[in-house]
């Protein structure tokens, strides 16, 4: 069985943070799903995650996953390092297993790469196999030890390190694979005899080599596969990678990016083919773009689901859905749990909130419509307001198909406008209007001829 131990027990005392290292964000998702997303798709049995600073918080953004978790015990008297970390699931390891051990705050490795690693150690019958890298800047990485016929010798940790291996450009990349046996074994008779009196995973291959067991590495091309994020700034530089593969991604599937570098596409979000992406735009968590869209720039949309052929222009959309055919903004604004039919109009400086809007309906400019019931064919003319709200309670008004509403017009609901009714601009409607009636709703108006003479006031010359 192929099982993973995922070390994310880690204070993170370096990202100036009350929330667990692991549970910060990049495009959208903890550090710590990539990494687990990963080991789940190199076909990875069982993953049990170690956590110790912060455990109920990750317990709890992870409580629907199917995962294990181990807590590591932390504070004054209980050892540290990676091996200890991992010694909190040896239990659970059975002697036949295939054990990966990955860390939690590495959230660029592959699945693929966790594959090929688990398919090199099988191949050449290793005991132990270590994956590495070469980086021009090694420093905080542990270096790997070889003799001159190129084969593995041990791993030293940076503090542990001489000036000479210091100078070593390969590093371990702190992702091992190891069968279940020997590791539980070569755990047993690690010890913290370092600078730092932790008790090192790396310790495990040097137990191994010096007892004659086969041990060996394996070395992959993109090394930012491995990188760690200790601070901000390694957490941005990671979201900047991370950013790029989602970005590719998409346009290799299909969708157009105007400008890819200036486009913030979240993990999770999906794009039809054809559509264009212009620069600015934010799409973050669940969100669906339909095929043939376009989507302009400085747009925002999150968590709501977008349908063929819409448009989209310097607009924000939020838990809304929008079905085929509409045109939305300039400066359009749908808010929560907004549901527009087919080949609708939303323009400038328009707010839709909780609202049904049925298709061929319009909205030209300036209008708010909230918590309503807009049927099929309806205008809503300029400055039409949905009243909605009494200072205690919410209501909800319905238009009906084919209706007419006049611009600055105000609908104070509840309120009724039948099939074909017709709202007369500037009326403020505090009763249902009947089918195919026209409402007034306003003061007669009344021009008082010579008032400024009689009231003694300077006409302008």
């Amino acid at each position: 069985m192929n099982v993973s131990i995922i070390l994310a027990a880690g204070e993170g005392t370096r990202m100036k943070s009350n929330k667990p290292k692991v549970l910060h964000k990049i495009c959208g998702k903890p550090i710590l799903e990539y990494v687990i997303r990963a080991s789940k798709n190199a076909h990875v049995d069982k993953n049990y995650i170690i956590i110790g600073h912060g455990g109920d918080k990750v317990k709890e953004e992870f409580e629907d996953s199917d995962i294990i978790f181990k807590t590591q015990p932390i504070g004054e008297g209980y050892p540290y390092g990676t091996g200890y970390a991992v010694m909190q699931a040896i239990d659970c390891i059975q002697d036949d297993d295939n054990v990966v051990i990955l860390y939690g705050d590495t959230p660029l490795i592959r699945s693929n790469t966790i594959e090929d690693l688990m398919a090199y150690h099988k191949s050449h019958g290793y005991d132990g196999t270590v994956l590495t890298a070469n980086l021009d800047d090694p420093t905080g990485y542990g270096r790997i030890l070889r003799d001159k016929q190129g084969c593995i010798l041990g791993i030293v940790e940076h503090k542990d390190a001489t000036q000479e291996e210091l100078n070593i450009k390969e590093i371990n990349s702190g992702i091992y694979c190891f069968n279940g046996k020997l590791l539980k074994y070569a755990l047993s008779k690690i010890d913290n005899n370092n600078a730092q009196s932790e008790y090192y995973v790396t310790d495990v291959i040097k137990i191994l080599k010096e007892e004659g067991y086969n041990v060996g590495a394996y070395t992959i091309d993109e090394a930012t596969e491995i990188y760690g994020i200790n601070s901000r700034v390694q957490l941005a530089y990671c979201e900047q990678i991370m950013r790029k593969r989602i970005n590719r991604r998409h346009m290799m599937e299909g969708a157009t990016l105007i400008n890819p570098e200036n486009t913030y596409i979240e993990d999770g979000v999906s794009i039809g083919k054809d559509s264009i992406i212009y620069p600015g735009t934010v799409l973050l968590g669940n969100t669906t773009i339909g095929e043939g869209c376009i989507i302009g720039e400085n747009c925002r949309i999150e968590n709501s689901q977008i349908g063929y052929g819409v448009e989209v222009y310097s607009s924000t959309i939020t838990e809304s859905t929008v079905d085929e055919g509409c045109h939305i903004g300039p400066y359009a604004h749908l808010r929560p749990n907004s549901h527009l039919g087919k080949n609708i109009k939303i323009g400038n400086f328009v707010e839709v909130k909780n609202s049904t809007v049925g298709d061929n309906s319009k909205a030209g400019h300036l209008a708010y419509i909230g918590d309503a019931d807009v049927g099929k064919n309806v205008n809503i003319g300029c400055g039409v307001v949905f009243v909605n709200y009494n200072g205690r309670r919410k209501f909800r008004s319905t238009v009906e198909d084919n209706a007419f509403i006049g611009s600055n017009a105000n609908l104070v609901a509840p309120v009724v406008v039948k099939p074909w009714g017709y709202v007369a601009a500037g009326s403020t409607i505090t009763e249902d209007v009947s089918e195919g009636s026209l409402s007034i709703a306003r003061a007669r108006q009344v021009n008082k001829e010579g008032w400024i003479d009689k009231k003694g006031y300077k006409k302008d010359k």
